[in-house]
């Protein structure tokens, strides 16, 4: 049995522990007020528009909309989106599983694929491999509109000189605070819907002007929308498994709370033997 001493610093170990984790709960779950605030206001416009995009698609033939062209996959750009933190549960490992599985499918079909992380973790554990064609990390740190703008674009230029036959994009999508669902989602080529478009389009003023800024922007939205689901679930992650370690090293400080005063209780039982045995000694 550990003496009181070492009891003690280990009591006091655990609680500090615990007063981190519980901190860091905190913080995450105000972070995650306002994540889950943007990603919910702003779902329904990208969803809306991505099935508007998929039914406009079925209706324009490869010239109107180069970004919907189906050519034979030879080169595929994957994009993880992870965290740059960790103590977050399971949320980047769940990433970097579905890439693999990914990567290792298109690789058996004789694609060759790229990588481009984002985020800190997916990049150290990436760029092991060969095919981490480059890394970024600011924009998972402060999602903005702009960024996910510059990552769209790059991506976009990259399908349209035939760099890239696909781009598929991997995040966690947020669905409440305890749950995140691994999705990889196609983003370039759009789409094409399962059944034909139910009717026709009107373009005001043009078709043209339409959709050269319509199109863009739907790509832009997808990146966004990923950069958003991934914030959001990052922090419910963390609020999670934060909230597992405060009650894990609580469980633990009880217990070892328990072993000490049973330890100080056998002490003070042994000294007062000690004391009695002299004193009868002394008396005899």
């Amino acid at each position: 049995m550990a003496n009181l001493k070492e009891l003690r610093n280990r009591i006091s170990s655990v609680s500090s522990t615990m007063q981190i984790t519980s901190a860091m709960k905190m913080v995450s779950a105000a972070k995650l007020k306002r994540s889950q605030d943007a990603i919910v206001q702003m779902r329904p416009y990208a969803e809306k528009l991505g099935v508007l995009m998929a039914n406009v698609s079925a209706t324009l033939d490869a010239s109107e909309n180069p970004f919907a062209v189906q050519r034979p996959l030879r080169r595929v750009l994957i994009v993880p989106v992870t965290a740059n933190r960790g103590l977050c549960g399971a949320f980047n490992s769940s990433v970097l599983k579905r890439t693999k599985l990914v990567m290792d499918a298109l690789e058996a079909q004789g694609v060759a694929v790229e990588l481009f992380a984002l985020g800190k973790k997916g990049r150290d554990q990436l760029r092991k491999l060969d095919n981490l064609a480059g890394s970024e990390i600011d924009v998972v740190a402060n999602v903005t509109f702009d960024g996910a703008r510059a990552l769209a674009e790059n991506a976009m230029q990259g399908f349209l000189d035939g760099t890239y036959d696909q781009v598929i994009v991997v995040y966690n999508q947020f669905k409440n605070a305890a749950v995140q669902m691994v999705r990889d989602e196609v983003v370039l080529p759009i789409p094409q819907p399962d059944s034909a478009p139910s009717s026709d389009y009107l373009f005001e003023p043009n078709k043209a002007d339409l959709l050269n800024s319509l199109i863009p922007t739907h790509i832009h939205m997808q990146f966004f929308k990923s950069l958003l689901d991934s914030q959001a679930s990052e922090h419910g992650a963390r609020m999670t498994a934060m909230h597992k370690a405060t009650d894990n090293a609580k469980s633990m400080r009880d217990g070892l709370k328990l072993q000490y005063n049973k330890a100080r209780q056998a002490a003070i039982t042994n000294e007062i033997l000690e004391i009695v045995g002299g004193a009868e000694a002394l008396n005899g």
